[in-house]
């Protein structure tokens, strides 16, 4: 560690929150539950950076909310406009200490949906603004996704699972099967985290059958197949240069060190996508990584892919080179941990750094999904240094030229073949309801289109549609 360029960026310090109060609080709360992980409380008033992640709530600047709570009187505040991938905030505060630019910095972020619906009030930052602000690309749907209503992430998600399922030729049945194992294998895990909001013990049959508590969504997801956000859940990092950990009198059992934190700001709608079941970006990240660790990511010891949907994690699993019998979480992931909105990949680096820590030498790979299985992000983390800078870079250009897309139509008159499909429910009822296609026409375009035919969306969900002819008229269809 003595020998180390003062400038090398180091994590200190994970701390997560969860009780009954307003996000900006799990926050300050969190960072002060990371200060006192990484040993050194002085850490805070040293703090110069602050970066947020957008959630739920409404605050114009929830950087300067924390900054004062914990007594981080200079530090700038930066907010990352939802589409902004949680790595890009943690890559770019280790590119800013790795430059000089930043000796502490904190990634914090926290929702709190469960206290808002009991009626919680948020505090106010009238014409409040963050110091910087970073914004996304603007489309991560396409118009004709819009206009056909298929904008909901459980019905994209459910959309890659089933084009996943016809890729692999898999029957309905063995698919549904498969899902539902790898859930309740996410489920045993989550039964032993002491952080995890829902970890009542689930079966593979518990997950896949549809009921007043486990409620259809989008063929073939039902209710706990889905990330849970209604929860009260905070995480902070707090990242610094090695020269300020050893000022602060950070402990070097508590460093850990990013040998990889790589994103790609690179966001392609799902229907302009050629492999619907694909997630070509992710796999170049993949491979970026491995080179740099000298060696497969399946051989990392601790892994926490993002697991939003069940295809999240599949698709992942494929592109990273993961087991696919494997159960990549140390979490329990977020239909059993919880997934509050847009700051989970925080937690999970809180756990990973924590299993990371207790054995040096491991690897502990986490990653990141932004949107709709696009802008990926990945990290690898490790407490002890390798000799090596660490790679930080965005991807962004390699993971378009990686991914196939094709034109897709605003309308479109004729037949074509089912690329892949969903169903959605009667809310009341429970009973299918509509059938939305992604769908090919002979001249190699795509078309969306949807049915509000409740016979054809019950016949989709026993029978696979995908490769189905139908005859397209605008962005309605008939079989």
């Amino acid at each position: 560690m003595s020998d180390l360029d003062p400038r090398t960026p180091v994590l200190v310090g994970v701390g997560t929150a969860s009780e009954p109060t307003e996000p900006s609080e799990l926050m300050a709360l969190a960072v002060e539950n990371a200060a006192r992980d990484a040993g050194s409380r002085s850490l805070l008033a040293s703090i110069d950076r602050i970066a947020v992640p957008t959630g739920t709530w409404g605050y114009r600047d929830p950087g300067r909310l924390v900054a004062d709570r914990v007594g981080a009187t200079a530090a700038r505040t930066h907010l990352g406009e939802v589409g902004v991938s949680q790595q890009t905030l943690v890559s770019q505060a280790l590119r800013a200490i790795g430059a000089g630019r930043c000796e502490v910095a904190v990634v914090t972020g926290a929702d709190a949906r469960a206290w808002a619906r009991a009626g919680g009030v948020e505090t106010t930052q009238p014409g409040a603004a963050p110091d910087e602000l970073h914004t996304r690309e603007p489309e991560f749907l396409a118009p004709p996704e819009l206009a056909a209503g298929i904008a909901a992430p459980v019905q994209q998600y459910a959309m890659i699972d089933n084009a996943l399922r016809r890729a692999e030729g898999g029957t309905i049945a063995a698919h549904r099967a498969e899902v539902a194992a790898l859930w309740a294998r996410c489920n045993l895990v989550a039964r032993d985290n002491p952080l995890a909001a829902f970890p009542a013990p689930r079966t593979a049959v518990d997950i896949d059958t549809p009921g007043p508590s486990n409620r259809p969504l989008a063929f073939p997801y039902n209710k706990w197949h889905a990330s849970q956000w209604t929860v009260d859940q905070g995480a902070a990092l707090i990242l610094c240069s090695a020269g300020a950990a050893r000022r602060h009198g950070v402990p070097p059992d508590r460093w850990v060190f990013p040998l990889v934190g790589v994103d790609a700001d690179h966001s392609v709608a799902l229907s302009r996508r050629r492999l619907l079941h694909r997630w070509p970006a992710m796999g170049v990240l993949g491979r970026a990584a491995a080179q740099r660790i000298g060696r497969p990511l399946a051989e990392a010891e601790v892994i926490e892919v993002y697991s939003c949907f069940p295809a999240a994690v599949r698709v992942q699993q494929r592109e990273l080179g993961l087991p696919l019998d494997g159960t990549p979480t140390v979490t329990g992931g977020m239909a059993f941990a919880g997934g509050p909105f847009n700051n989970y990949v925080y937690q999970a680096t809180a756990a990973v750094v924590a299993a990371v820590r207790a054995t040096p030498g491991r690897l502990g790979l986490v990653t990141t999904v932004c949107g709709l299985l696009t802008k990926p992000g990945l990290a690898v983390w490790c407490a002890e240094p390798d000799g090596r800078p660490p790679l930080v870079d965005d991807l962004g250009p390699a993971a378009d030229r990686a991914t196939p897309q094709v034109t897709v139509l605003d309308a479109h008159r004729g037949k074509a073949t089912v690329a892949t499909y969903t169903v959605t429910f009667d809310a009341t009822t429970m009973a299918p309801s509509r059938l939305a296609v992604i769908a090919d026409t002979g001249a190699g375009e795509r078309c969306v289109a949807v049915a509000d035919d409740p016979g054809l969306a019950a016949a989709a969900t026993a029978t696979e549609f995908c490769g189905a002819t139908i005859e397209v008229c605008g962005q309605s269809f008939t079989a």
